[in-house]
């Protein structure tokens, strides 16, 4: 069953709140969550593979799976589980030539066409968004709503393909997420407010995790 919560670790975000990156990452495994995303998007090679390694061994001593955003290259080196794609990254049918089975894959989307796309691709996961309204990026994609998310998990659904449902999710509204269908909710901001380690615990139950 793919894990409900699926916890992005983005390192601008973490950087502005003056947190640590992997002292979030073992709060958030003592918490219980056990699907983690590295994201960062403007961190050097070098430093986000050293980063990806600890992360990936953490990971893996807790039996969590760990991801890594875009970087098929660092995936691959540190032995992480899967790789996540935007619709402006490799092909999933190239990353599965990089990397070894089993790997997990998901690929971002954000309307019909992308989803119907997606859905003929060699992938893992499907992801939707932004659902709501997000600040994780500086130019985001229209919002599809939690119609748009009826939308993409009734097209993945012909491939039995979990639906993660990404973009300004909140802990109030994850619930009606998951009710319209979504697998998981990816959630970067509002996981990383006030106690981090209650945050969490109260995010794995509103999403029945």
């Amino acid at each position: 069953m793919f894990p409900r919560l699926y916890a992005i670790l983005d390192i601008d975000l973490l950087e502005r709140r003056q947190l640590a990156p992997l002292d979030v990452l073992d709060i958030w495994l003592d918490a219980g969550i056990t699907l983690i995303q590295l994201r960062a998007k403007a961190m050097a090679a070098g430093p986000m593979l050293e980063l990806a390694d600890e992360m990936s061994a953490r990971c893996r001593n807790r039996h969590a799976r760990f991801i890594v955003n875009d970087r098929a290259d660092v995936a691959r080196l540190c032995g992480a589980d899967g790789v996540h794609l935007g619709q402006a990254d490799l092909r999933p049918a190239q990353v599965r030539g990089l990397l070894p089975e089993p790997v997990i894959l998901g690929i971002s989307t954000h309307n019909a066409q992308q989803v119907e796309d997606a859905c003929a691709q060699p992938i893992t996961y499907l992801a939707i968004g932004p659902v709501f309204g997000t600040t994780s990026k500086a130019r985001p994609d229209p919002v599809v709503g939690l119609d748009g998310v009826r939308m993409a998990v009734a097209a993945a659904s012909r491939r039995d393909l979990p639906v993660v449902a990404i973009g300004g999710i909140s802990i109030e509204q994850a619930p009606a997420v998951i009710a319209a269908g979504a697998s998981s909710v990816a959630v970067i901001a509002d996981l990383v407010t006030g106690d981090l380690a209650m945050r969490a615990r109260a995010f794995l139950a509103a999403v029945g995790a």
